[in-house]
């Protein structure tokens, strides 16, 4: 049987983008993005629930993020999701994160930072085909 997991977001960055390196040397980014549901409650006003979401993102995608993505920021993510699950030692509860994993991002709003960011993807996408040749 095949399974599904896509997630497609549209929404506002939330918290600045944290840029690290795992003991691979590998670049990881880690950033909040918020979505809103709308919707008319039974006496036709108008409801906004708030959604945040964790955003990690790897390698190539992970430095454009830490270069071009900010707080407030509206942003295009499409990913997958991942949760991690780990048990407090102190008080035996679990606990459970899901992320968005990143293959994608859109920059929206300023085009200059958009055109910058997609120049850069179209150098790296060159190199690696070069390097593949």
């Amino acid at each position: 049987m095949k399974s599904v997991n896509t997630v497609t977001l549209l929404g506002n960055v939330s918290r600045d983008p944290e840029l690290k390196s795992t003991p691979t040397g590998q670049t990881v980014c880690t950033f909040g993005l918020a979505t809103n549901r709308v919707w008319k409650d039974a006496n036709g006003e108008k409801q906004t629930l708030p959604e945040f979401h964790n955003v990690i993102a790897w390698a190539g995608l992970a430095d454009l993020c830490g270069k071009y993505v900010k707080k407030g920021k509206p942003l295009y993510v499409k990913g997958y999701l991942k949760t991690h699950t780990w048990e407090d030692n102190q008080n035996k509860m679990k606990h459970y994160m899901t992320e968005v994993v990143m293959q994608d991002l859109v920059l929206l709003g300023s085009k200059s930072a958009a055109s910058d960011a997609a120049e850069e993807v179209e150098d790296e996408e060159k190199e690696e085909e070069a390097v593949a040749v």
